[in-house]
């Protein structure tokens, strides 16, 4: 029998290891498997596609050019670094009250990194969820027990407002029961009460205000860094301008990131973009305020300042809206079933504003709450610890610089807005 002839290897099949093209390789050597290998052995180490030499196999110029790839790539890495710690720092150590946590969060956020985020406070709701049953701290029971004015009251052209039924009974010694928080004139233009948010947590408090529509005047103040910009209307509250001031609250979910699905507008500039559908704050020349679906309750005319959105009514018509409990409407996917702290904002059919704030809330509860007070509109707010406050003042020791108190004790002090403010709030005068 014949023997096949091996065909001859076409120029460039094989190589000397040294790198030498076109064959010259050693006598025996073979440049591929060698085929009466097993088949299961190992397919030889492929040559390093930048070879690393030892210094001293190094010629001068070999050895500079080394040198200067090894101090430029840590140049890069040292600019890298640096430029994050310096967007961290400055996350840090920008004007205002935030916390640590919250300035991180928003950090992360800002690039990109929401979904981290979410997912981290999810994960730190799964480990600590709200406590289901038990009493209201001592603390929070003496609050809801003390219905005396917070301020002197002269007049009685504005009552007390009737008791709000509890969602909870039997009712708490205090619970429901309005007190002047503020007051414009001698009237109680600010009153506020307690409750319990629901049967199941019970150790847990909700605040609710109620503002006359008629003896106040609002007004509408960006945050520096939200929704940031250039506006005519400081971040703050400064001397000069508290003579007056009766309340404030915090503002909705973020304008920059889209985080609200709405826009910003005050005196002339906007952020983002007014959405037709978004619930808003609507805020006008003569003081009033108005809350409704922005394109079909309100537009933009002459005598409109200002206005706030935040996603769409949780109230309307007096009754609580069909998708409450779809998640998607409320913020992030599943945040809207989590009992965590969450504000809104709402009004009656008599043109007064409603604004709750509270623990160990969801979407369904906090709109449940809105409509007990008396809102035939209303819609959400910031949510999360950091955010909802709700302040009122009392000008006994200085009319021109009255002292702020928290309705509702959560991470931001009272002086919050006489600070630099990160974010938009409204602030409410007497008439």
């Amino acid at each position: 029998m014949d023997r096949e002839v091996p065909s001859r290897p076409r120029e460039g099949d094989m190589a000397h290891r040294s790198g030498r093209p076109n064959g010259g390789g050693v006598e025996g050597e073979r440049n591929g498997p060698d085929p009466m290998a097993p088949r299961d052995a190992a397919p030889p180490r492929r040559r390093r596609l930048v070879p690393w030499r030892p210094r001293s196999a190094l010629t001068p110029h070999q050895l500079k050019r080394r040198r200067l790839a090894t101090r430029g790539a840590l140049a890069v890495g040292v600019l890298c670094v640096g430029t994050l710690g310096y967007s961290v720092g400055e996350a840090l150590t920008y004007p205002g009250d935030d916390s640590t946590a919250a300035r991180l969060a928003g950090w992360a956020r800002e690039h990109r990194l929401g979904p981290v985020v979410d997912k981290l406070e999810n994960l730190q709701y799964e480990l600590d969820p709200p406590q289901v049953g038990g009493d209201l701290p001592g603390e929070a029971l003496a609050r809801m027990k003390a219905t005396a004015p917070a301020v002197p009251v002269r007049h009685q052209e504005i009552p007390l407002r009737a008791p709000m039924r509890p969602l909870v009974a039997p009712a708490l010694p205090g619970e429901g029961v309005w007190r002047v928080l503020s007051a414009a004139h001698g009237e109680p233009v600010v009153q506020g009460t307690y409750v319990r948010p629901d049967r199941d947590h019970t150790s847990y408090q909700a605040a609710v205000a109620w503002i006359s529509g008629t003896k106040a005047r609002f007004e509408l103040h960006p945050g520096v860094r939200e929704p940031g910009g250039t506006f005519s209307v400081p971040p703050t509250i400064p001397k000069g301008r508290r003579t007056g001031l009766l309340a404030t609250w915090n503002g909705g979910f973020k304008i920059t990131d889209g985080g609200s699905r709405g826009g910003f507008y005050l005196d002339g500039e906007t952020a983002g973009r007014l959405r037709d559908g978004a619930a808003s704050e609507v805020f006008y020349r003569d003081g009033s305020i108005r809350i409704g679906v922005w394109g079909r309750d309100m537009a933009m005319t002459r005598d409109v300042v200002g206005v706030r959105q935040c996603l769409e009514l949780m109230v309307d018509n007096g009754r609580v809206v069909p998708d409450i409990d779809v998640d998607s409407k409320w913020g992030a996917t599943d945040q809207s079933r989590m009992f965590v702290e969450r504000s809104g904002v709402g009004v009656t059919a008599q043109g007064d504003v409603i604004m709750v704030v509270g623990q160990a809330l969801t979407a369904r509860s906090l709109a449940e709450l809105m409509q007990q007070a008396g809102a035939v509109r209303a819609m959400p707010l910031d949510m999360n610890r950091a955010w909802p406050s709700f302040m009122s003042y009392d000008p006994a020791q200085d009319p021109a610089d009255p002292k702020p108190t928290n309705l509702l004790d959560f991470e931001n002090p009272p002086e919050r807005y006489y600070n630099q403010a990160t974010r938009d709030f409204v602030a409410v005068y007497g008439k």
